[in-house]
């Protein structure tokens, strides 16, 4: 891909004690570009794009080899801070997850946590994080209103308003959409092709619909091998592997 690379795996393999869930992946991602994860069930994509935020460093027994750069460095290199990186590397989950506070606190909650306590400091940057989530008009007489009380998409766009606020360069979405009926899909949808004007986005997602609307490039996973990777346009319509021909045409998976 001639466009920048702001992410690369090198033979990236994730290992869960002796099981491989990752093969020698190497992948490149475009800059404010999305990238698409998608496959069957257990085939390693949620695990990939963890290694971006370094969260299966959570999980006793994970032992990694090969890189991930981010901007050339690698981010399991010595010296990496982690908790900087995932101020860097926000990520979205498959279900909403607001904190039990006001609309307000749940957008200031990291700002607060990096020492940005001042009113007047933070409420420009909350209305600024809500207006880039396309949520500052339905929310702005409600801010102290709780987060919980609001619709499943507008607390799945607060979630996203909340990690705007810290200002990631990198967004991971884990099936962001799975809890959502299709409207409130269609509306996430918008805000992710808005979003990449900026940000670089990697998507999980088990449903190719989405997929192929949204993503500027897809990987398929099977059983942790990057099987293919490339244009989303192209791999759709002229996959050069079987077993994603297979897999897309519904014949696996």
């Amino acid at each position: 891909m001639s466009l920048n690379a702001k992410i690369r795996f090198v033979q990236l393999s994730l290992f869960y004690g002796a099981f491989a869930a990752l093969k020698r992946v190497s992948m490149t991602m475009a800059e404010r570009h999305i990238t698409a994860l998608i496959g069957p069930s257990g085939c390693g994509k949620s695990t990939l794009l963890r290694t971006l935020n370094r969260m299966n460093d959570l999980i006793s027994g994970v032992r990694i080899t090969g890189q991930v750069l981010v901007d050339g460095k690698n981010i399991y290199g010595p010296g990496t801070d982690v908790t900087e990186l995932r101020k860097r590397i926000g990520m979205v989950f498959q279900r909403p997850n607001p904190f039990p506070l006001s609309v307000r606190d749940n957008v200031a909650f990291g700002l607060r946590v990096a020492g940005l306590t001042s009113r007047s400091d933070v409420a420009p940057i909350i209305e600024r994080s809500l207006r880039a989530a396309w949520l500052w008009d339905q929310v702005k007489d409600r801010l102290e209103q709780p987060a919980l009380d609001l619709p499943l998409d507008q607390q799945q766009r607060l979630c996203i308003a909340r990690l705007l606020a810290v200002e990631p360069d990198i967004i991971l979405m884990d099936e962001p959409c799975s809890a959502l009926d299709p409207i409130a899909t269609g509306k996430v949808e918008e805000l992710m092709l808005e979003l990449k004007k900026q940000y670089t986005i990697v998507i999980v997602t088990h449903n190719m619909q989405q997929a192929a609307r949204i993503s500027d490039v897809t990987g398929y996973m099977l059983l942790g091998d990057m099987i293919e990777c490339g244009e989303t346009a192209v791999l759709f319509t002229n996959p050069q592997d079987r077993r994603t021909q297979d897999y897309l045409s519904g014949r696996y998976g």
